[in-house]
């Protein structure tokens, strides 16, 4: 398959062009206007510092339903010890600064550039960010994109033990409660399969989307 040299105008193919790897598209530009779109497309950058931006939508699509958030034993009796003190789009700069900062020796997507993006996008109200605290220092959290009832998460950073997975699990009881559809995890890791995250098809998260976000 072709991959999708976008225009200036603000378009993305579908989803479904995408090549095995789920690679889609490459240029453009990091507006807010079209990471939105993207988003609404099941579509997300994903490129190294130096290389054109590069928008992939993959398939199978590694999502979190909030409802199946498995916690295990362990973490139920760290919970209960409040151990970890979590806030909401309190550090949103900082949390996402430090998701660049623990990747950058294999290598990380958070460029300055993406920085930028993502900050403007809280500055809107679309991005929001999750901060795990012990002792008033910041030890961990995540970030992502909210579109309707749909969490898009981005990435999530730890410097102590468990408090990434104590902002993550917070996060996910507080979109249960809010009735959200699922959180976009992108692609499979071992750590997010622990937690209760599957995969779907891309035909069916882009219709889960379609009718929450």
């Amino acid at each position: 398959m072709t991959i999708f040299r976008l225009p200036e105008d603000l378009i993305f193919p579908h989803p479904s062009l995408a090549e095995e790897d789920g690679l889609l598209a490459v240029g453009g530009d990091l507006s807010p206007e079209r990471l939105l779109l993207a988003y609404k497309n099941g579509i997300f950058p994903w490129f190294s510092e130096g290389d054109p931006i590069l928008w992939w939508s993959p398939d199978p699509r590694f999502v979190i339903y909030p409802k199946d958030i498995k916690v295990s034993h362990s973490m139920k009796k760290l919970l209960k010890k409040n151990r970890y003190t979590v806030t909401f789009d309190t550090s949103f700069r900082e949390v996402i600064s430090n998701c660049g900062n623990v990747r950058k020796e294999s290598g990380t997507w958070i460029t300055e550039d993406m920085i930028e993006a993502y900050c403007k996008l809280h500055e809107l109200g679309i991005a929001h960010s999750v901060e795990a605290w012990y002792e008033d220092k910041l030890v961990g959290g995540l970030y992502g994109i909210v579109i309707g009832k749909c969490f898009f998460g981005e990435s999530m950073f730890s410097t102590m033990d468990n408090a990434s997975k104590t902002a993550f699990i917070t996060l996910c009881k507080r979109l249960e409660a809010e009735n959200f559809a699922l959180v976009d995890c992108q692609v499979y890791t071992k750590h997010l399969e622990s937690l209760g995250a599957i995969n779907i098809s891309r035909e069916e998260f882009l219709n889960i989307i379609k009718a929450n976000a």
